[in-house]
C-alpha cells in the first residue's frame, strides 16, 4: 500500500513539475499594470452599443439550445451571416494565394499596389473572409490599399499549425503578387482581430525572424497571445464580455491545469510555445504596431501583457483600449459610434506608417 502510495505521488509530482516548467510558461505578472486604462475618462457606453450587446444574446440560444456536437457547425453560420444584409461598396474576388483560399477586398479607388493581409478571428473554429467583409471594406479604405482576406484552414477539420502556415504562405505570396497580377507591394500591412490577431502578432514575428520583408505596420484587435490562458482578465472579466463569456464560461471552471495539459494533446504544442502564445516569445525589433482591446472584454490582459513586454523590448507597439465594448466592438461600425472611431485611430495609424 506504501509503495503504491508513493508511485501515486511520484507521477502528481511529475504532472505539477511539467505543467509549472514546461507548460505554463513564465510568470507575466510584471506587465500588468504597465499599461494604464481609460475606465475613469471615457463617458457611459452609447445607446447603440446596448443594442450590439442584445443582439449577442442569439449566441448564448445557440449553445444552450442546440447539442454540443452540433455547436461548431451552428455557429459558424451564424458567424458568416451575421451581416449579410448589408450593402458593401467594395469589390470582393476570389483568389488562390499560394494554395491558400483568399478573397481580394478593394474600396473604390484604392492603390493596388499597397497591400494589407488581414487574417479573421473566430477561435481558430470559425470566421471566414465573408463573416468579416464588413472590416476588410474599411480596412481598405483607411490603408488605401487591397486587402488579401484569407480562409485558412480551421481546427478541428486541421491542426491548429494549419492556420499558421497559411498566414506564412499568404504573406510570402502578397508581396509579390497583387489583384492586378505579379507585382510587387510598394506598401504592406497585415491585420487581424482575436484569434486572427492571434495569427498576425505570431507572423509578424516569423517575417522578423526569416529576414523577410517587413510590414510598413501591423493591427491585431483584441488578440489572444497567451495560449497558457494565464491572464487575470479571462476570469476578472467572464461577467462583463457578453460574446466570450458565454462561449468560454464552462471551460473556465476547470482547473488551469487541466486546459494545459488538454490544449497540448490536442495541438501536438506546447501552450507556452511562442508559436501560438506571441507574448513568450522575443519581442523585440517588431514592425510598428497598434493593438486595440476593450477593457469589459476576457482578452484584455493579453493585449496589456504583450504590449508592455514589446515596449520593454524596444519596440514601437501601443496599445488603445475603450471602456464598456464588446469583443472586436471594431466590425459594428458604422452604426456602433465606438467602432467608427476606434477604425479612425486605426486609419491614423496606417497613414503615419505608410
Amino acid at each position: 500500500m506504501t509503495a503504491i502510495l508513493f508511485a501515486l505521488l511520484a507521477i502528481v509530482a511529475v504532472i505539477w513539475a511539467v505543467t509549472v516548467y514546461s507548460l505554463q510558461g513564465p510568470d507575466l505578472s510584471a506587465f500588468d499594470q504597465a499599461a494604464p486604462l481609460r475606465s475613469d475618462k471615457v463617458p457611459a457606453p452609447s445607446p447603440e452599443h446596448l443594442s450590439v450587446v442584445a443582439s449577442l444574446s442569439g449566441i448564448a440560444e445557440i449553445i444552450s439550445s442546440t447539442p454540443r456536437r452540433q455547436h461548431i457547425a451552428v455557429l459558424r453560420r451564424h458567424m458568416d451571416t451575421m451581416f449579410d444584409s448589408n450593402t458593401l461598396s467594395a469589390q470582393f474576388t476570389p483568389v488562390d494565394a499560394a494554395g491558400v483560399k483568399a478573397e481580394w477586398v478593394l474600396a473604390p479607388g484604392v492603390d493596388s499596389r499597397r497591400r494589407l493581409l488581414y487574417i479573421h478571428g473566430g477561435a481558430y473554429t470559425m470566421g471566414s473572409p465573408r463573416s468579416h467583409r464588413r472590416l476588410t471594406a474599411k480596412f481598405s479604405e483607411l490603408a488605401n490599399a487591397a486587402v488579401l482576406a484569407i480562409d485558412y484552414r480551421l481546427m478541428p477539420e486541421h491542426p491548429r499549425r494549419a492556420g499558421i502556415e497559411d498566414s506564412r504562405s499568404a504573406y510570402r505570396w502578397l508581396l509579390d503578387n497583387g489583384p492586378d497580377g505579379a507585382t510587387e507591394a510598394s506598401a504592406i500591412f497585415v491585420a487581424g482581430d482575436s484569434a486572427g490577431g492571434n495569427l498576425t502578432l505570431s507572423l509578424i514575428a516569423w517575417i522578423r525572424d526569416q529576414g523577410l520583408r517587413a510590414p510598413n505596420a501591423a493591427v491585431a484587435l483584441s488578440p489572444a497571445t497567451d495560449g497558457t490562458l494565464g491572464s487575470p482578465s479571462l476570469k476578472n472579466n467572464l461577467a462583463t464580455d457578453p460574446m466570450l463569456g458565454p462561449l468560454f464560461k464552462s471551460l473556465t471552471r476547470l482547473p488551469r491545469m487541466v486546459l494545459l495539459w488538454g490544449g497540448w494533446l490536442a495541438m501536438r504544442i506546447r501552450p507556452c510555445e511562442p508559436i501560438i502564445s506571441p507574448v513568450f516569445g522575443d519581442l523585440a525589433g517588431l514592425p510598428p504596431l497598434l493593438v486595440q482591446a476593450s477593457e469589459m472584454e476576457m482578452l484584455l490582459d493579453d493585449s496589456r501583457r504583450y504590449v508592455a513586454k514589446a515596449q520593454a523590448a524596444g519596440s514601437p507597439v501601443s496599445l488603445q483600449t475603450w471602456p464598456h465594448m464588446v469583443h472586436v466592438w471594431q466590425i459594428y461600425h458604422p452604426e456602433l459610434p465606438e467602432g467608427q472611431e476606434a477604425l479612425a485611430e486605426i486609419g491614423k495609424f496606417l497613414q503615419a506608417c505608410s
